[in-house]
């Protein structure tokens, strides 16, 4: 009876598991550049989007389904900022158009349980986005002094931690 909505649940799944992993590589790399506004946002996206999986992953369960744990896609080897950006982006897009649709699938097909997890989804998608495009704007505003203003600060803290050991 359910069968449609576990599929799409499953998409789902592979779309958020392929975030957590694009977002992950991200955030290493941020991290490593010095980058601490983009580190957090990376990290604390990531994780979000792993409670994703667990909602989806509990809905698939319930509706007597098996989970899914395979990626989408393969993690892009992006290490420019910029490019970082709009890739989530695009991440972002896809997923709002993709979970608005399966909405109103799971609708059609009398799961409005399901219905309500992807609403609910597009909503966290959709604040995904709106974060990722500020940065992109900021980054194109502010040019590099964005970015170097953020390596400062997080060069300053661990001199600060450094020096209280």
């Amino acid at each position: 009876m359910y069968e449609k909505s576990i599929e799409l649940l499953n998409k789902a799944v592979a779309d958020e598991l392929s975030a957590v992993h694009q977002y992950m590589y991200f955030h290493f790399h941020c991290e490593d550049q010095g980058f601490e506004l983009l580190t957090g946002l990376f990290i604390r996206t990531a994780i979000e989007e792993m409670k994703h999986i667990e909602l989806l992953a509990e809905r698939i369960i319930f509706l007597g389904g098996d989970v899914e744990l395979v990626a989408a896609e393969e993690v892009q080897k992006i290490q420019d900022v910029s490019e970082m950006l709009a890739m989530g982006i695009k991440m972002e897009q896809g997923s709002v158009r993709d979970y608005n649709l399966w909405a109103n699938e799971c609708s059609a097909n009398a799961d409005s349980g399901s219905k309500k997890v992807f609403e609910g989804l597009v909503d966290d998608e959709e604040r995904h986005y709106d974060q990722y495009d500020n940065e992109k704007n900021n980054l194109e505003r502010f040019g590099d002094r964005y970015l170097a203003l953020q390596s400062i600060e997080m060069s300053k803290r661990a001199a600060t931690s450094a020096s209280m050991e």
